[in-house]
């Protein structure tokens, strides 16, 4: 039993944590009148291509996950990239809960810093503890840069936004 879980326990952690992550941003995800009625950019992706995205996003970075786990070991540097990876999918979590449940595109633009931040950090720690490990997490970087120029502009042709859902 221990060695199986010395062998599958990064990935079994990795694996929950970007499924709950997913799950929650996908169970805050509203399709509905709503958001059908805001006015977006001629540019804005498909709704289809979200899915497929986030799923290659989430893949990636458990697999950043496995191959810090085993890098580090039980260090302080393994403990200081799961909390990153931990406030980073919180943060993913509150911007989804922000724009699609409380229907506030404004304050999820507010967030988006925070989040942003929140994904630099751990490419950074990969970089100085792991090695090449970072690059896997650069798409999720760029994914979230388009979509807080989207959220931007979202909020620039449907503003003023008040009061919640």
């Amino acid at each position: 039993m221990s060695r199986f879980l010395e062998d599958w326990g990064p990935t079994l952690v990795s694996a929950a944590g970007v499924t709950v992550v997913a799950v929650a941003g996908a169970v805050l995800t509203e399709i509905g009148p709503w958001y059908r009625a805001l006015k977006k950019p001629s540019w804005q992706p498909p709704d289809w291509v979200f899915g497929p995205v986030w799923t290659s996003i989430f893949i990636l970075e458990a697999t950043a996950g496995v191959i810090s786990w085993h890098a580090l070991k039980f260090s302080g540097p393994l403990y200081l990239l799961i909390a990153l990876f931990f406030i980073n999918g919180g943060l993913n979590v509150y911007w989804s809960y922000l724009f699609f449940k409380k229907h506030r595109p404004d304050q999820a633009q507010a967030e988006v810093p925070f989040l942003w931040l929140s994904i630099l950090a751990p490419i950074i720690a990969l970089y100085i503890y792991v090695g090449w490990a970072w690059v896997l997490l650069l798409p999720y970087l760029i994914w979230v840069s388009i979509a807080a120029y989207l959220n931007y502009t979202i909020v620039r042709m449907n503003a003023p936004f008040t009061g919640a859902a």
